[in-house]
């Protein structure tokens, strides 16, 4: 046993301390559970719906539900049920989510941190990135509440995480179904097959690999995630008769007071405020901080960092394929989200936006060869930092 820990990376203890004391101290500073049950249990109630053998859920006027022939539906993609289903079990509605929304963002923070050292980082960059990246960023508040959407939002950021960190390690069937599962939480995740694909292609390639090789590799990890999207479908098509509809048409936001959920005319509007929006208003002639969202830019600096990063290596003509197609992957899947109707309401930042730090991951591994993260960015970054902890006082559940 005393051998097992000394071959534990200190920086992953490191790690372990500093999420353990910013989560304690910000739970202890807004006054909730840091590893308790949430107002917002939407998940464990679809969870023990299952338990009772039935797929709708009672009403409660304070959550987003999906109304079809007079009964209640879960209106979020199913996979954060799955994985509370053993807590559901034990814990009823007293399951801990905003404990494990915290296990979810601890396992992609230290996946992340491994591979910045398998890529060759030293042990204080990988270490100051892997924190930085993701907690100096609206992701941040998504960690203090299980709250559905953020726990949607936090399983998905560990699953796409973990399938670029499989994919590293030249574990695509596990990346695949991992990247699959993402998907069910998160649908418009199906994006980073695009990188994933590209990376994993050139990865082999480079190996000496066939093209034959190549798809032998990936058939397994395709097997499995259709396998994911057909389960998917069927659960859709038992409640709602149709294997895309998860369900928000039927919200009543959607279904009676005629809203659209996306739309090409929101991208003007969403453009004004999520990238070039103030992250505070003047209020009686004071500054108060946006509740609404911000600018990105600001409210997840280390997508600002790859877009300068991306064009500091268009000008000095170290641009590579897999850097092209992370990125112009990375400005579609924002674009899409552009054209949501609320991009996520009530909120410190633009917590939609969160969903998109993987792709600053994936860069990050990309440039391992000339990349030592300079001053001004770590500066960025720490100051970031100390922002997101004071908005996420500020504007919580």
């Amino acid at each position: 046993m005393t051998e097992r820990f000394r071959k534990i990376d200190r920086g992953t203890i490191v790690l372990l301390i500093m999420m353990l004391a910013m989560w304690m101290g910000l739970s202890a500073a807004i006054h909730t559970s840091p590893f308790g049950p949430t107002a917002y249990n939407t998940y464990t109630l679809q969870a023990l719906s299952w338990l009772e053998g039935h797929t709708w859920v009672e009403n409660h006027p304070h959550l987003e539900l999906a109304i079809f022939n007079g009964r209640y539906y879960v209106s979020f993609p199913p996979l954060p049920s799955v994985v509370l289903l053993p807590f559901a079990f034990l814990f009823g509605l007293n399951t801990p989510e905003n404990g494990l929304v915290k296990c979810y963002a601890c396992l992609s923070v230290l996946l992340i941190y491994k591979a910045l050292r398998n890529a060759g980082y030293r042990s204080w960059d990988a270490l100051l990135w892997a924190f930085l990246a993701p907690f100096s960023s609206s992701f941040l508040t998504l960690t203090l509440n299980g709250a559905v959407w953020y726990h949607a939002q936090t399983l998905a950021f560990l699953m796409v995480t973990a399938a670029i960190y499989c994919m590293t390690t030249d574990h695509m069937t596990l990346s695949l179904l991992l990247y699959a599962l993402s998907v069910a939480c998160r649908p418009f995740d199906a994006l980073y097959a695009v990188p994933l694909f590209f990376v994993c292609w050139s990865i082999n390639r480079k190996a000496g690999r066939t093209f034959a090789e190549i798809l032998h590799s990936l058939r397994w990890g395709v097997v499995l995630g259709l396998l994911v999207a057909a389960a998917i479908g069927c659960y859709n098509a038992v409640r709602f008769g149709n294997p895309l509809e998860f369900g928000h048409n039927y919200l009543p936001e959607f279904s009676f007071q005629g809203g659209v959920q996306f739309s090409l005319g929101k991208v003007g509007e969403n453009i004004s405020k999520f990238v070039f929006g103030s992250p505070f208003a003047w209020a009686n002639g004071t500054p108060e901080l946006e509740k609404f969202g911000f600018s990105f830019l600001i409210a997840c600096p280390v997508l600002t960092c790859m877009i300068v990063s991306f064009a500091m290596d268009l000008l000095r003509k170290q641009c590579t394929q897999e850097k092209a197609v992370v990125f112009c992957t990375f400005l579609l899947h924002l674009f899409l989200l552009l054209m949501h109707r609320t991009f996520g309401g009530y909120q410190f930042g633009a917590r939609y936006c969160t969903d998109l730090i993987p792709y600053a991951f994936l860069y990050k591994l990309l440039r391992r060869e000339t990349d030592r993260t300079a001053v001004p960015e770590w500066v960025f970054l720490c100051c970031m930092q100390v922002f997101s902890i004071y908005g996420s006082i500020k504007v919580h559940l």
